[in-house]
């Protein structure tokens, strides 16, 4: 097979939640475990560390792989999704796997995968992880796909595990309340093993504090540990509730030689040495256009503060969502004075324009509907003048469509 071949059967085994969504959720640890097994237990070969949350957990583990990287580590990074090409997923210090070895792995497991009906996920997690272990990294930075306690990420045994901000995000599946949800993300605490939360929030601290005890975890709150500033390369002033949490991880890292000037270098270098996407990227400069890949009301509020900052004439806002999202609580975030493309992503999942422009006019977004997010995106390039910014996001697959 070709990698296009591969990735087609892959894709077409099961359904793939970043397509199908809620119908191809399997929130049981079986399959994967099974698979560990068959493949002689990659995931106890090499160290890790573990990053959940529901806002930040992306661009938390591209800074501590580029920090890693930094310090002199063959550093793999296993995230999701990917925006462009499905090789995003998986890195050896910066560097995507191969066609050849997404080919070779498929092939050679093709029997094991359609005889247990493995999930996507399930095969790229193994994938990864066969990956790090066959390539000896020093350590990988896994994030966890969906939730934390049955997540297929959560077989591993890391040296620390991280968890940024918690919100509503996947509500259908993790939890109607921030306390559950929480609950879900602190499954990934590990016995004995010490656990960092990047963002004291009022809601969680409870759930967090109970679970570290029951697992005689260290418990470390980012803001109690880390007291002196850093800054990132990455944009957005979110990021900033992201690097105590990246930071106070490395400092937990004890055994590890990283130096101030490694922390300082590698979240100054991030998407040189990650080759992250997505995260307030500034796509044109005449006009402005900025695409993030924000998506739940959490983090799209604080996306849209720094957007309402931004110097500009007039306001352009290409937006494409998935079905699945709770619209009362994320349009009234966007801002009522902004001119709005509204357009479908296009998977499964995308939410048809048209009812995305009729639910926005109730909350005083007015726009016009695009076929899709490409044309969106040319109808904004050509109305808007230089001085003009033009947004782009509501989705990863919104962002990835015009990457």
């Amino acid at each position: 097979m070709t990698y296009r071949d591969t990735l087609d059967w892959m894709f077409a085994q099961l359904p793939m939640y970043q397509h199908k969504g809620a119908s191809a959720y399997n929130g049981k640890l079986q399959g994967i475990q099974a698979f560990a097994t068959h493949l002689g237990e990659p995931h106890l070969t090499f160290k890790s560390i573990h990053v959940a949350g529901t806002n930040g957990k992306g661009s938390s583990s591209h800074m501590l792989a580029s920090i890693l990287q930094e310090a002199g580590y063959k550093t793999g990074l296993y995230t999701s999704p990917h925006l462009k090409d499905f090789r995003e997923r998986i890195r050896i210090d910066g560097q995507m796997i191969s066609e050849e070895r997404v080919v070779k792995f498929i092939s050679e497991n093709k029997i094991y995968i359609t005889k247990n009906r493995m999930s996507f996920f399930e095969m790229s997690v193994a994938l990864a992880f066969d990956l790090f272990s066959k390539e000896k990294v020093d350590i990988a930075i896994v994030e966890v796909g969906l939730g934390g306690r049955l997540d297929s990420t959560n077989i591993i045994s890391p040296e620390v595990s991280l968890i940024t901000n918690i919100g509503t995000d996947h509500a259908d599946l993790l939890g109607d309340s921030v306390e559950k949800i929480a609950y879900e993300k602190a499954g990934i605490i590990k016995p004995y093993t010490p656990v960092v939360v990047s963002e004291k929030q009022n809601e969680t601290l409870e759930v967090f504090t109970q679970v570290a005890k029951q697992q005689q975890a260290k418990l470390v709150f980012a803001e109690d540990l880390v007291k002196k500033e850093f800054t990132t390369s990455l944009k957005g002033n979110y990021q900033d509730r992201n690097i105590k949490g990246v930071v106070a991880t490395i400092q937990l890292l004890e055994q590890y030689n990283i130096t101030e000037d490694h922390i300082r270098e590698g979240l100054q270098k991030v998407v040189e040495n990650t080759g992250l996407l997505g995260r307030w990227q500034v796509l044109l400069q005449e006009p402005l256009i900025i695409a993030d890949t924000a998506h739940n009301s959490e983090g799209l509020s604080l996306v849209m503060d720094q957007l309402l900052k931004e110097d500009y004439r007039e306001l352009w806002i290409v937006l494409g969502m998935v079905k699945e999202k709770n619209l009362d609580q994320i349009l009234p975030l966007f801002p009522k004075n902004a001119h709005y493309l509204f357009c479908k992503p296009d998977i499964p999942r995308g939410l048809d324009a048209e009812i995305l422009r009729e639910k926005a006019k109730a909350f005083g977004l007015k726009g016009e509907i695009s076929c899709s997010v490409k044309q969106a995106l040319e109808t904004a390039q050509k109305a808007a003048g230089k001085n003009d910014l033009i947004f782009v996001g509501g989705s990863n697959f919104t962002v990835a469509e015009v990457l």
